[in-house]
């Protein structure tokens, strides 16, 4: 629906339905149902109501995409469809100059298109029909990267296509969310048994610590899930009116995870709050806490309780997503996968 979207790892979102069904505690504040439900009354959420398919003329954009060359910028990172008229010759080949830093040539690139950012692709509510329409979409555009990123993982198997079976098409990247322990251990092995050239995680909203490890879930598979068959990890925190805070040592240890097996890692936003306050760092006789419930926010501590008690116990303070930021101990971290075509 967006040819431009401020979500930090895909390039455009195209949702071919709106509405969907709540499935876990990473659904509770659904900003989809909170703005297309709740407010603008386009769609509605729950089991037994009617998806609504977006219009022809959306459902166009994608092969509008496909059309059009893409570009990315190795000094900055812009990516887009960048003007020629000030194009640089590389090898006989012109080549656009980055419209944000000014700097060129650009390199080829391949738009990433998150799929479905208001629904979800294997809903069981959507018809089969509407998904094979989508299914042949991805296929006529070849030059787009579909990130189907999903809460109901255990579905794609049965939905997919016959002719995908055996493996999904190149340009098909497969994710599943994952909010807490409980869901990476029940979720992520449904994700490795896809046959996807890029399988990937979205932790938000972020709600617990999670170990990615996969002890005895399946054979060949090594002590972690990260080690050559999770391809990509993505975290963020939870953003909108209710939202949760994240432990800071939940996003560094996953962090560590990734690094350790090599797998990239992307940390999206803290949400709607910064860690205003490390108990154990910057007051350890306690004697800054009266003043710290005189902040907007909450406590957390490494479990994922609230309240002064626990270990690693932080104040979490509400300052809005935008002054939160995506800095995690003063680094971004902003990698993707490197696909082999």
């Amino acid at each position: 629906m967006a040819d431009k979207t401020e979500i930090a790892w895909c390039d455009s979102t195209f949702n071919p339905w709106i509405g969907c069904t709540k499935v876990g505690p990473g659904c509770d504040n659904c900003y989809a149902e909170r703005e297309f439900d709740h407010r603008h009354h386009r769609a509605k959420w729950g089991p037994g109501q009617e998806r609504q398919r977006t219009s022809v003329k959306n459902w166009n954009l994608p092969l509008r995409w496909n059309a059009k060359p893409f570009y990315e910028c190795p000094t900055c990172g812009n990516r887009s469809n960048a003007n020629m008229a000030s194009g640089l010759s590389v090898g006989g080949e012109l080549m656009p100059v980055c419209p944000t830093c000014h700097n060129g040539p650009m390199k080829p690139a391949r738009r990433r298109v998150f799929c479905s950012s208001l629904a979800d692709v294997f809903d069981n509510e959507v018809p089969d029909e509407w998904r094979a329409d989508l299914f042949a979409l991805i296929e006529k555009t070849p030059n787009l990267d579909w990130l189907l990123l999903t809460k109901r993982i255990g579905n794609v198997g049965r939905m997919i296509p016959d002719r995908w079976s055996i493996s999904l098409p190149p340009n098909v990247w497969i994710g599943a969310t994952i909010v807490n322990q409980e869901e990476a251990d029940r979720d992520i092995p449904k994700l490795l048994a896809v046959k996807a050239g890029v399988r990937f995680i979205s932790m938000e909203p972020l709600l617990g610590p999670v170990t990615l490890a996969l002890h005895g879930h399946r054979v060949g598979v090594e002590s972690s899930a990260l080690r050559g068959v999770v391809d990509w990890v993505i975290v963020g925190g939870e953003s909108g009116p209710k939202a949760r805070p994240m432990h800071p040592d939940w996003v560094r240890s996953l962090r560590d995870q990734c690094a350790s097996a090599g797998v990239p890692f992307l940390f999206k936003q803290w949400g709607e709050f910064d860690l205003a306050y490390d108990r154990d760092r910057d007051d350890p006789d306690y004697r800054r806490c009266d003043r710290m419930d005189k902040l907007p926010g909450r406590w957390i501590n490494l479990a994922g309780g609230h309240g002064f008690n626990g270990e690693r116990v932080h104040y979490a303070r509400r300052v809005g997503k935008k002054a939160a930021g995506r800095l995690l101990d003063g680094a971004l971290h902003n990698q993707f996968p490197e696909v082999q075509r």
